[in-house]
């Protein structure tokens, strides 16, 4: 069977890891940091990119790249590699195109964490962000673009602000201006949208988050589709198109072709950086892997019950879910995730930042934790603790009312969910 026509369901299950006659049928933990070789040259070899092979775990190790496969084939690329977390997926993403002295474009409605690494950590390594309306127009969109831009970046589905991502406008803007469109798909993962088929260049995941499932391994991946020409804009990325000195004067897209990315990801940046994901977080991954086509359905089948019967209560002051036909988004969020959009929900109470607090002590099954969208419901409450430093009004200024509650519907019974929703606003 040809592996690119396999449905995402088969590769949840299968991918990656081909076992040979006599080999494990189940993905092993590679818990090595060395591998032996019989001879020097061989080593060598491996050192020049010369050769296929396996010498230090932060560079590379099997549990890794098998993990690393399927979720490049989930996605539609041509190669992948697994980081230590979503931060560092992102951040090498970037930092791969990117030097001192060059700028990107980001979308404003994206997690916190990465705003705080474009804006304020990147700055400091003379890496310059413009931030963008994701619903500003084109003509709008177009006066953020300068001669040293080198990538536009954006979340499929925004965490927690949930603005569904217009990626073909997104897409069509990049290539105008002869830049990859990165694009982060945690929140929607493969099952929901693909964005290479809509334009995409370059994919970023939060594993931690759907794709493990369970809240219990950190980590991140970077995802290639191939499908940029990095040589027709060679003086925008001369770290892919020039001699890399650090290996004998390689030009990673005239050695790799399509692959040149993400070696030189791997070669240069988790060569020096080290941000490796472990392969004892690498297998609990995949086991995540293998039920996210069983989990992401429920979680917005969920999220959706909770969405109409939130929206059908008089306290609750507003709804933001994609899947609501009164969401400013769901049309959007019908063209390119046509299936759902994910488990996740933001509301306000009419009883404001200060009925929140009372609201989420209340809860019984739905736990306040500072993560997402893993099997458990779970909620948060930004004014009171990610962002509990801020006044009301930089609260407004930052993009997150006061009131907002995160809540991250999981796959238990969708009646005890709302049960316990219920019973919190009504005691």
């Amino acid at each position: 069977m040809d592996t690119k026509k396999r449905s995402v369901e088969t590769v949840c299950i299968q991918g990656g890891w081909q076992p040979k006659n006599g080999e494990p049928r189940v993905l092993p933990i590679y818990q090595s940091t060395t591998f032996k070789y019989e001879t020097s040259e061989q080593m060598g070899r491996l050192f020049d990119l010369e050769e296929d092979g396996y010498f230090y775990t932060r560079l590379a190790n099997p549990t890794n790249d098998a993990v690393a496969a399927k979720i490049c084939e989930l996605e539609g690329g041509v190669a992948a590699m697994l980081t230590s977390s979503g931060q560092a997926a992102n951040f090498y993403a970037l930092f791969n195109i990117c030097s001192a002295g060059d700028h990107f474009i980001s979308t404003a409605t994206i997690y916190g964490g990465s705003t705080n690494l474009f804006t304020v950590t990147l700055k400091k390594m003379g890496i310059e962000c413009t931030l963008v309306d994701p619903d500003a127009s084109e003509e709008e969109l177009e006066a953020a673009f300068r001669p040293n831009t080198k990538a536009v970046f954006a979340e499929t589905i925004a965490n927690p602000a949930l603005v569904v991502l217009d990626i073909e406008k997104f897409a069509s803007l990049a290539h105008r201006h002869g830049v990859p469109l990165i694009v982060d798909n945690t929140f929607a993962t493969p099952i929901n949208c693909r964005p290479f088929e809509w334009g995409a260049d370059i994919v970023t995941h939060s594993t931690t988050k759907y794709m493990d499932g369970h809240a219990m391994a950190v980590g991140g991946c970077i995802v290639d589709s191939g499908n940029f020409d990095w040589q027709a804009h060679a003086d925008k990325f001369p770290g892919l198109t020039t001699p890399d000195d650090s290996y004998h004067g390689i030009v990673y897209t005239e050695r790799f072709g399509k692959g040149a990315y993400i070696t030189k990801a791997t070669a240069q940046l988790m060569r020096d950086l080290g941000s490796i994901q472990s392969p004892q977080n690498a297998f609990l991954l995949n086991i995540g892997l293998e039920t996210l086509h069983l989990r992401m359905p429920r979680h917005c089948e969920n999220a959706q019950k909770v969405a109409e019967y939130l929206e059908s209560r008089e306290d609750v002051a507003w709804v933001n879910y994609p899947g609501l036909k009164s969401n400013r988004y769901y049309e959007l969020a019908q063209k390119y995730m046509p299936n759902g959009t994910c488990g996740v929900i933001s509301f306000g109470l009419k009883s404001g930042r200060e009925g929140a607090g009372v609201f989420m002590d209340k809860l019984k099954l739905a736990a306040i934790v500072t993560h997402v969208a893993d099997a458990r419901t779970c909620v948060l409450h930004p004014a009171s603790h990610t962002h509990r430093q801020l006044t009301n009004e930089q609260l407004v200024e930052a993009g997150v009312d006061p009131s907002l509650i995160r809540l991250s519907v999981g796959i238990e019974n969708a009646d005890d969910i709302i049960e316990d929703i219920r019973q919190a606003l009504d005691e």
